[in-house]
């Protein structure tokens, strides 16, 4: 187990000698440390993600780490139970989905892009005469929870309660952690639950015309008080919201910008041409993507790249290894702004892909336009 749980660590670290190997192997590549067959080409990726019907989600999303009967005990104190977008498929999806594709549309994130700018300003402003900055700390990290917060119409002084809750979600899932922070950060996932309730009870009370209103009445439409059933599908899918609207856009700005930094060049050509920013956050997008792949499950025995899959058959859909495909990308290992153009899978692709996707971008865009007109001499810290 511990062998096992060391293997899965070292892969998550550098996934991408993994992916390349995979790609120029015959069929698919067993991966033990995962417990799934790796699909690394583009082509298959895509099929994978086109066909819902033979590739579930439900049941995809597992704990990298079993919770302790301690940290079960825990976890029944919340509000649990509910369906999430990322783990059904078929009306059920498209039910969880709508709300949020509606609440994320283009005018909606067009609506919020002053706020954005306000924010991403605001930000720079509080570090910029220091000299220096943590950048994941003072800016990464808090400008998507903001802009959340805003999205989802949260008291502004709760945020930074949500967005610590979000986090410890996320860390009891997916990191090893001793036992008394494993129960530490069950205790703050339970009271993010508790916190969400609430939130949704006011958003129905209100009737807002935010994204938790929009998700309130998808959800649990008509007038009466949203049911105990109701509510758990209402918290599960704001926290599933959390971790996948908040964490990855804050990775996406970290790895954006080390990549930027890494080789100046890239950077001096932002500040010189701003009109290059939009082509720059593709190819940050392609080449480390906030999300590296997630589970599907066989519903029926077929077969993928020549692979025999029985049902039941757990899948490692890699978007990282499809955006590195050489048979689709020239040079896939090098960071290049300069790339024409090319449809990737950085957002996902079919049913499941990110609806968050144009926010994750405005929000790309305006800190890299801030930080290159504030700070055009940024550069890493030695080490």
């Amino acid at each position: 187990m511990e062998r096992r749980t060391r293997e899965r660590d070292a892969f998550m670290r550098e996934p991408y000698p993994v992916y390349a190997r995979a790609r120029q192997a015959s069929g698919l590549t067993y991966l033990p440390e995962m417990d799934a067959w790796l699909v690394s080409r583009y082509a298959d990726v895509r099929e994978v993600l086109r066909r819902p019907e033979d590739f579930s989600s439900v049941q995809a999303l597992r704990a990298d780490v079993p919770p302790s009967p301690a940290v079960q005990a825990e976890l029944a104190k919340g509000i649990r139970g509910g369906r999430v977008v990322l783990t059904t498929d078929g009306a059920a999806h498209q039910r969880l989905r709508a709300p949020l594709v509606r609440g994320l549309a283009a005018a909606k994130v067009a609506a919020l892009a002053p706020y954005i700018a306000e924010r991403a300003e605001a930000l720079v402003a509080s570090f910029a005469a220091d000299g220096r900055a943590e950048l994941m700390d003072d800016y990464a990290r808090r400008l998507p929870g903001e802009v959340l917060g805003r999205l989802l119409g949260f008291d502004p002084a709760d945020v930074p309660a949500v967005i610590h809750g979000g986090y410890r979600a996320e860390a009891l899932l997916f990191r090893p952690m001793p036992a008394e922070e494993q129960l530490a950060a069950a205790r703050d996932m339970v009271a993010l639950q508790h916190l969400l309730d609430g939130h949704i009870r006011r958003a129905h009370a209100e009737r807002r015309d935010d994204l938790c209103g929009e998700l309130v009445r998808g959800l649990a439409p008509g007038t009466w008080e949203p049911t105990a059933e109701q509510r758990a599908e209402l918290v599960s899918n704001l926290q599933n919201l959390l971790v996948a609207g908040h964490l990855t856009t804050t990775a996406l700005i970290g790895t954006t910008l080390l990549h930027l930094l890494t080789d100046r060049s890239h950077w001096e050509t932002l500040c010189a041409h701003p009109e290059a920013i939009p082509a720059a956050i593709e190819e940050a997008a392609r080449y480390d993507p906030p999300i590296q792949a997630f589970r599907r499950i066989t519903t029926r025995p077929l077969t993928l790249a020549g692979t025999e899959l029985p049902e039941g058959t757990a899948v490692l859909v890699a978007y990282g290894s499809a955006n590195r495909d050489e048979s689709r990308h020239e040079r896939p290992d090098d960071f290049d702004i300069t790339r024409p153009p090319v449809r990737t899978m950085a957002f996902g692709h079919g049913p499941h892909s990110c609806p968050g996707s144009q926010l994750a971008r405005e929000q790309l865009r305006v800190t890299l336009r801030t930080l290159t007109t504030r700070l055009p001499g940024l550069r890493l810290a030695p080490g």
